[in-house]
């Protein structure tokens, strides 16, 4: 085993459905580090008594420990296709809870910042897309055994990943739009907030913007990973994207792994507190020059 797999830039040798052998270390380097992420956020749920966590989050990176546990069998029976369908169902959902989570956070920091956020509205279609490529991945695997044409399953696939895909752009969107607004003190609607004063700009707390700058990083990753996985299946099962190991390492397996440390690192039980987010720029250079004066 060597770096060479990685960086290799020669046509991969045709074994098995994968059309190459996984490689062993890659396999159990992503198992370590997805059991590491998931440990982590189920302590982070409990501590924080973040539950939702655990529906999202944590059963991703189980999706994900489940589906790399599939490769790191290929790599020791690359023939096998046993394990080829449980990683091909495995990796394909597995960001799928990751999303859910990423709405549920989004909904929570645009409530606390603008209007009310139709986060269940964006959690029932992430559920149906889960569904969609549930069922996708299991016709694909049936076609596999049955040795049958898997058009079908990887057509139902990328119908649900491009679906996916489309609502993390319509939910993102309608963040940018709530933080512009901020920013140009122009709301949807006028509400009473307390303690904030009626002139100068509002300021979102430095939590918040840590929280913001995690949500986006986060969605950029798994935007780069449904891209990808995207034209992996419309390229086809014996196309150059899905035969050829490096890209699903960095763009599937890399991006999801920085994606769920993300939210690790930058945890909302921490960052997106139950308090006023909003501060205000008049009112806190009142309360600087108040400060340095009884200095």
């Amino acid at each position: 085993m060597s770096f060479g797999s990685v960086f290799a830039t020669t046509t991969p040798i045709s074994v098995g459905p994968y059309h190459y052998v996984p490689t062993e270390w890659i396999c159990i380097l992503f198992l370590v580090l997805y059991s590491i992420s998931t440990v982590l956020h189920l302590g982070q749920a409990v501590k924080y008594r973040l539950w939702w966590m655990i529906p999202t989050a944590t059963f991703a990176g189980i999706l994900e420990i489940l589906g790399w546990s599939a490769r790191l069998w290929s790599s020791r029976n690359p023939k096998l296709l046993t394990p080829y369908e449980i990683q091909i169902v495995g990796t394909i959902i597995a960001p799928t809870p990751l999303v859910a989570a990423n709405f549920i956070i989004l909904g929570r920091v645009i409530t606390q910042i603008g209007p009310h956020a139709d986060t269940i509205v964006f959690c029932c279609f992430d559920i149906v897309c889960l569904i969609v490529q549930a069922v996708g991945g299991a016709s694909a695997a049936h076609a596999a055994n049955t040795k049958t044409s898997a058009a079908m399953g990887a057509n139902i696939m990328l119908g649900g990943i491009a679906a996916q895909l489309f609502a993390i752009v319509v939910y993102v969107a309608l963040a940018v739009e709530t933080l512009l607004r901020l920013q140009h003190n122009r709301p949807f609607r006028y509400v009473e907030q307390r303690h904030i004063s009626e002139k100068g700009p509002r300021v979102v707390s430095k939590n918040l913007r840590l929280m913001l700058c995690g949500m986006a990083f986060c969605t950029l990753c798994i935007f780069i990973r449904s891209v990808y996985r995207t034209v992996e299946l419309a390229d086809g099962w014996d196309g150059q994207v899905i035969t050829t190991e490096r890209y699903f390492d960095w763009l599937d397996g890399g991006m999801v792994t920085l994606a769920i440390y993300t939210l690790n690192f930058f945890y909302p039980g921490i960052l997106v507190k139950k308090d006023n987010p909003l501060t205000h720029a008049s009112q806190q250079s009142i309360d600087e020059e108040s400060s340095s004066t009884k200095t």
